[in-house]
């Protein structure tokens, strides 16, 4: 099992039954491949559907049905879809209940910066603002380190998505979760220790607890 995979499997533990989720470019895609079909959990994607599910059959790709990255889905019975002013009108108005989105950089105050690194070319920002001010909770799903170098870091050095600080943040190493105190360390990946963790992060990690294990969807 690959990092990105045990990453994905553990965000999909996060998904209830009624949950209306976004999941953003990269990464955050391969959650739903994680969930039971009989979930009940619906997806939205910002350029404009709710009820998307992954491509059933490769021949059935089409230009006008796709995700915000422009990659062919598929749409449950029930989808609906609509212009993008409806669909950030969902966004900004707090009726997302989760939205899973990927991360250069997670600081020790919680904040996002995923959207661009200076002096590479930007395609945009897309949802990312909106998202990650907007939803009634937010997961960065990332990778612990880029490199080598720590990503779980002490200041986002790269502009920031937004002010607001994430709920969650979940690693190939560990979840995190930023509180008011700092970021907590709340569990660690099966074979990891924490000193493992503590060496590949820059940030400072707060254990009120010993830390639990990492669960991971089937």
């Amino acid at each position: 099992m690959n990092d990105k995979e045990i990453i994905a499997r553990r965000v999909a533990l996060e998904l209830k039954r009624g949950d209306l989720v976004n999941l953003g470019i990269g990464l955050p895609t391969m959650v739903a491949s994680y969930l039971p079909s009989d979930a009940g959990i619906s997806f939205q994607s910002e350029n404009g559907i709710i009820g998307m599910s992954s491509l059933p059959d490769p021949a059935l790709a089409g230009v006008n049905l796709t995700d915000a990255g422009g990659s062919p889905i598929g749409a449950l019975p029930g989808a609906c879809a609509f212009d993008s002013a409806m669909s950030f009108a969902l966004i900004r108005g707090g009726h997302l209940d989760v939205t899973v989105l990927g991360g250069l950089q997670v600081d020790e105050q919680g904040q996002l910066a995923n959207w661009m690194v200076p002096g590479k070319m930007v395609p945009g920002m897309g949802g990312a603002m909106d998202l990650a001010s907007g939803a009634k909770r937010v997961i960065a799903a990332m990778t612990h380190t880029a490199k080598g170098a720590p990503k779980i870091i002490k200041k986002c050095t790269l502009p920031l998505t937004s002010v607001r600080r994430v709920d969650l943040v979940v690693t190939e190493l560990a979840v995190i979760q930023p509180t008011d105190e700092g970021l907590v360390l709340l569990e660690i990946a099966p074979g990891v220790t924490v000193d493992q963790v503590i060496a590949a992060s820059e940030a400072k990690l707060l254990m009120p607890k010993v830390p639990g294990v990492m669960g991971i969807a089937a």
